[in-house]
């Protein structure tokens, strides 16, 4: 058997036998997965659990060291497996296995069971405790862990002693609750409980004088007195009420008039889950808690909020003996004001049953009214629709006894921070929830008639449920229509397909509704978000946008956010949906062409800046461009060392992609051309091959429009080589003869040299290895008649790699080495690491196997402070091979492993599926008892 173990020191157990796993970092990954076992961690919050927000920049290779690591550690673990899924890991178990699963689900059963069933699974679920938690493991997240497990224990604790008090306990409880209370003493449940217990002991005097000392010690340190619980008990001690000898026997009588005001539950709903859930255990903990409820909902317009909470109210109905109240407040009502608060409260008092002639004159007198007879109730409370906090604050009950949930399009910061509410932020349907939707509308057997024209919808409308349920309404009302009618108009009309008369009904006018809170600035800006290039944007490029400084886009920003126009996502982003982005673009084409066109020129500009300034810092030996200033107002971003200017151009790649679009629909030409000239080095480095010939194709086409013939030459040559990169034999000659002939038809010998150069690349690439290697010592002729000696350096790893290639290997050393003299004379150290992996390829097939790894290692190093996963993947592959010959399996199959990994992240398959078959070899040849 197979055991998973939290709850005191972290550890895994097979046959009763404990695992080794590994170092503390390593232990730490492996608790980072358990604690989330059967759920994908994504790797960047793997990082940040074992390393911190201050990850050193070769975190993430050794993470990957590490998840290797536990593979094998787990290889004899039944039932317990390392998996890999897009963007992270999972670690996948039964979770009767973990002890820590175990826990919650004993304290979660205990909730649902009578008390006596209560006791026993309470009891059950504290003796998994072996003691602290993750136990010998340190680090911010590991601490911050400990800290919410130990709360979780101490929770349960509490929910055991209730329920051993339910059952007529007392005596039995004062040891522990002693300690208790001495170890928390301002926690009135706790004071509660060991009041209760001390009078059931027959000490009802030292529990008065508890009571007493918690009262005074509540006033002097905060200021208040003791809750209504805890003043209701010590009123009943003091008139030595019989029902606190033994397990209470009766309920509390209702009040007479119990409003029942929900709305009908919406039909049709689906999926949301996850926020049901989250609803139920926010109303799970303030009950535990006991403290009063509030939830804030927020979303945009048309994202089913109110579906949502209506929905839910009515699954939770029986939880609410006392009634429910629910009030449409108008926040965003296109016919009028903002409901007034206090005709709220009057419509809850009349609800209430109160008698018009006691109804006080003053609102604030109203409200406190109401406070006073919702207070020990349990009542719903939904205030639909706010348009701020301001007009919720008068809804809320005075006691801990009620929920309050309340949806709005803006974000109701104050009413997170000042009351304590849930945020809730609603997003879009799931694919499968948006299927279950149109199933549940129009039926099964139509939507499986008409799959594709369904796929083709669910696509369209983004999740969206307001225009998911136009679209079935549409069709529920013509069913002899196809539904790819509905499809053709969604894509010929776009979000226009999707207005309707009915202004509720109408995603373009409830989208609309949403503005009417914005300033003019804030409208423009909104507007202008729709055209921006790439899927997100970040504040530098927002700022570029709008032509406004930073302190002023970022009020700008988060008032959009509030108003769930916008997500603020991760790493300081923001995004639309894209129906409401299609609603922004409709808005944009509405503002003065010379504004939107300044608007695109700014923040293009800011891109091709930072991305320049980005290549600089990747490749500095590379012979510069000049940049035209960028235009008023927009600003390139300050980047130092590589590891920033990858990590920028990781995040902005789309961005980049989308500026170079939009640069050439502008017609920028010279602007597309610096694009693909600014990305050349990141996408060398990461492999994106398929985008480099995109970028390049459209900086040929730009080049064609410029008078520069080294532009276009350029061009072509980079188009070319990226033609080669994917197998494009006779794309990739054409183009790079093309530059060729340009740079001769111009005498431009630094040109020759480098197509001559790229050439004997791409012949290399396309298995034309002496082809390839005429073509380099043309170029290294060139480089050294022009004085280049970076370029010289290139030349001769070229010649020394494609000689090694036909095993001409004394030749191929020479040349490699002094390439290796030129790259650290001149500080080069991309080409240092190309030339040291050349070398290590020579040293392999010459026998010198130490050497090999010795240079393959060097290389590798570089590589990885480079930021080049493609070239590092590539080297370690390589690496394996010298282990392999000198009996180093488990270093051999370690290489190979990490090689494999990345060649899958970068979706190279062929070289993946070569990579396992060396791994396959070296299991077959090593045997059984190899341990590796």
């Amino acid at each position: 058997m197979t055991e998973v173990r939290l709850l005191g020191d972290t550890a895994l157990l097979v046959a009763g036998r404990r695992v080794d796993l590994g170092p503390a970092r390593q232990r730490c990954v492996w608790a980072a997965l358990a604690v989330d076992v059967n759920r994908v961690v994504p790797v960047e919050r793997l990082v940040e659990r074992v390393w911190g927000v201050d990850a050193p920049a070769r975190a993430r290779a050794t993470l990957s060291t590490y998840l290797s690591r536990l593979r094998q550690a787990l290889a004899g673990a039944d039932g317990v497996e390392l998996v890999r899924r897009p963007g992270g890991y999972l670690l996948a178990a039964d979770e009767a296995a973990v002890d820590l699963c175990r826990f919650r689900a004993l304290v979660e059963r205990a909730r649902d069971a009578d008390d006596g069933d209560a006791v026993r699974s309470l009891t059950e679920a504290l003796e998994l405790w072996r003691g602290e938690p993750l136990s010998g493991l340190a680090g911010e997240w590991a601490r911050a862990e400990r800290d919410r497990l130990a709360q979780e224990r101490l929770t349960a604790q509490h929910e055991l002693v209730d329920a051993r008090l339910r059952v007529g306990q007392g005596v039995e409880l004062l040891v522990e609750l002693s300690a208790r209370a001495a170890e928390h003493p301002l926690d009135e449940r706790v004071a509660g409980q060991y009041v209760l217990a001390l009078h059931r002991a027959g000490r009802s005097a030292d529990a008065l004088e508890h009571y007493q000392r918690v009262r005074a010690r509540l006033v002097e340190e905060l200021g208040v007195d003791p809750g209504p619980a805890l003043r209701e008990l010590h009123r009943r001690i003091l008139a030595a009420d019989p029902g606190l000898t033994a397990a209470a026997g009766g309920e509390v009588a209702r009040p007479v008039v119990v409003p029942r005001q929900l709305p009908a539950p919406p039909p049709h709903f689906t999926g949301r889950a996850a926020e049901l859930d989250a609803l139920t255990e926010a109303l799970d903990d303030a009950g535990r808690a006991g403290a009063v409820v509030v939830s804030a909902v927020a979303g945009a317009g048309g994202i089913g909020k109110t579906w949502l909470v209506l929905h839910w109210a009515h699954q939770q109905v029986d939880r609410f003996p006392d009634g429910q109240l629910f009030v449409d407040l108008r926040g965003f009502s296109p016919d009028g004001d903002p409901m007034d608060p206090a005709v709220a409260v009057r419509g809850f008092l009349d609800a209430l049953g109160v008698d018009p002639a006691r109804l006080p004159t003053d609102p604030h007198a109203q409200a406190a009214l109401f406070r006073s007879l919702v207070c020990d109730r349990r009542m719903l409370v939904v205030a639909d629709n706010a348009a701020d906090t301001g007009q919720v604050v008068p809804l809320l009950p005075g006691g801990r006894s009620c929920t309050v949930v309340v949806t709005s399009r803006t974000r109701l910061s104050g009413l997170i921070t000042t009351h304590g509410a849930g945020h809730l932020a609603l997003d879009v349907l799931s694919a499968a929830e948006s299927r279950a939707l149109l199933t549940a509308r129009l039926g099964e057997a139509r939507v499986a008639a008409e799959e594709p024209a369904v796929t083709d919808l669910i696509a369209l409308c983004g999740g969206f449920p307001l225009a998911l349920a136009v679209v079935a309404a549409r069709a529920a009302a013509e069913p002899r229509l196809p539904l790819a009618d509905t499809v053709a108009e969604l894509r010929g009309f776009g979000l226009h397909a999707l207005e309707d008369d009915d202004p509720p009904a109408s995603l373009p006018t409830v989208l609309s509704w949403s503005l009417r809170r914005l300033t003019d600035g804030q409208r423009t800006a909104f507007a202008l978000l729709g055209v921006a290039p790439g899927p997100d944007i970040d504040l530098p490029a927002a700022a570029g946008l709008t032509g406004l400084a930073e302190r002023e886009v970022r009020a700008v920003l988060r008032a959009l956010a509030d108003a769930s126009l916008l997500d603020h996502r991760a790493g300081g982003r923001h995004a639309m949906h894209d129906l409401v982005r299609a609603y922004a673009t409709t808005l944009a084409h509405d503002l003065p062409e010379p504004v939107r066109r300044s608007a695109l020129e700014r923040v293009v500009d800011c891109y091709l800046h930072t991305a320049y300034h980005a290549d600089r810092l990747l490749a500095a030996h590379r012979q510069p461009i000049r940049l035209d200033p960028p235009a008023a107002g927009a600003r390139a971003v300050p980047l130092s060392g590589t590891s920033e200017a990858l990590s920028w151009l990781d995040a902005h790649h789309h961005h980049l992609l989308a500026a170079q679009q939009t640069a050439a629909a502008h017609h920028r030409h010279r602007v597309v051309w610096q694009l693909a000239w600014a990305l050349y080095t990141f996408h060398q480095r990461r492999g994106h091959h398929h985008d480099a010939l995109a970028v390049w194709q459209a900086a040929a086409e730009a080049a064609d429009h410029l008078p520069d013939p080294a532009m276009r030459g350029l061009a072509y040559r980079r188009l070319g080589y990226a033609h080669a990169e994917l197998g494009r034999h006779g794309q990739a000659i054409e183009h790079l003869h093309h530059a060729l002939a340009l740079a001769e038809h111009h005498g431009d010998r630094t040109q020759q040299a480098l197509a001559r150069h790229t050439l004997a690349r791409a012949w290399e690439r396309l298995g034309g290895e002496r082809q390839a290697l005429e073509h380099a010592r043309h170029a290294l002729d060139l480089f050294r008649a022009v004085g280049q000696p970076v370029g010289e350096a290139d030349a001769l790893n070229a010649v020394g790699w494609l000689a090694a290639r036909l095993a001409d290997y004394d030749t191929a050393r020479d040349h490699c080495r002094a390439a290796l003299t030129l790259h650290r004379r001149h500080g080069n150290p991309h080409g240092e690491a190309h030339t040291l992996n050349s070398l290590g390829y020579i040293d392999h097939h010459t026998g010198r196997h130490e050497q090999a790894v010795r240079h393959y290692r060097q290389a590798l190093a570089l590589y990885e402070t480079q930021g080049d996963t493609t070239e590092t993947a590539t080297t370690l592959d390589h690496l394996g091979h010298p282990h392999a010959a000198l009996g180093d399996h488990a270093e051999a199959r370690a290489a190979w492993r990490q090689a494999l990994e990345l060649y899958l992240e970068q979706g190279r398959d062929t070289d993946a599926e070569r990579v396992r078959g060396h791994l396959a070899d070296l299991d077959h040849a090593a045997g059984p008892h190899d341990g590796g």
